[in-house]
């Protein structure tokens, strides 16, 4: 049986091919009523399924937010299978914005949901959180090695609540998200030409923190690009030669930009030039 190609190596030809945007699919009940849609299932439907026609075909990664599926029950739910597959069907790789995170055989059925292909939900990959220890995230990083999965673990996140935790200093000194980037480092010793385990970093962290070592071989998804104030400019200058692993995430300020697929397009197209800064 032949091995799955691994998710760093499928995201290192996208981000060659189609540059550095990951193009968030996030049904906020106000984008609703800015595209003219009701905040209902019907209006959930038409709003995802523009957005992947248009995004989809353009940007390397799109990245639909879990959470404004599910807060339309089974239906919604159904909307974000469709997602996901239109959009790998489209060429886009899948990233599944889900931010899990527990232990044991929870964390597993979470895994198998989200990175096992048989799954109506299995995505290219899916962000989670470290923060019951790292090694609860094991049935996460066991699963994505057998399927060919990616993962993106929360380390330096742009909300003003995150340093309180990430920044927060060990009993050797280090930061909690130095140890994160550190364990990830571990994880994608030896890949090639990019590892599967990335973290979330934010675009408008100013600078990490003393210690804080950005290059662990691996992706980086960067919220906080575009209308939240992170520029290329900042993206180079925090992540230095390691900023061609970088994926650039906007939804609010991109999908604004719709109902129109074709202005859509050229948004999320405007915004990759934008981006080619990041090439390397």
């Amino acid at each position: 049986m032949t091995s799955p190609t691994p998710f760093g190596a499928r995201l290192h030809a996208a981000l060659a091919a189609r540059g550095h945007l990951c193009a968030g699919i996030d049904p906020h009940a106000a984008l609703l009523a800015e595209w003219g849609l009701d905040d209902d299932v019907a209006g959930l439907e038409r709003f995802a399924l523009t957005a992947v026609e248009a995004l989809a075909p353009v940007a390397p990664v799109v990245k639909p937010q879990s959470a404004f599926y599910e807060r339309f029950g089974s239906r919604g739910v159904a909307v974000l299978e469709r997602v996901v597959t239109e959009s790998r069907a489209a060429g886009a790789l899948v990233l599944l914005d889900v931010k899990r995170g527990d232990i044991g055989s929870t964390s597993q059925a979470y895994a198998d949901a989200y990175l096992d292909p048989a799954s109506p939900l299995g995505a290219d990959a899916v962000t989670v959180s470290p923060y019951l220890g790292f090694g609860s995230l094991d049935p996460f990083v066991d699963t994505a090695r057998i399927h060919g999965g990616g993962l993106f673990v929360l380390a330096l996140t742009s909300n003003k609540e995150g340093p309180e935790v990430q920044h927060a200093r060990t009993d050797d000194g280090a930061t909690v998200a130095g140890r994160v980037l550190r364990r990830l480092g571990e994880l994608n010793a030896g890949a090639d030409p990019l590892g599967s385990f990335g973290a979330v970093v934010g675009a408008t962290i100013g600078s990490p923190p003393e210690g804080v070592d950005l290059s662990f071989h691996g992706p980086v998804l960067a919220p906080g690009y575009g209308a939240q104030g992170g520029t290329t400019a900042d993206l180079v200058r925090i992540f230095g030669a390691a900023s061609g692993a970088v994926l650039a995430s906007t939804s609010r300020e991109l999908l604004r930009a719709g109902p129109d697929v074709a202005a859509l397009a050229d948004a999320a197209r405007r915004t990759t030039d934008e981006l080619a800064g990041l090439r390397g």
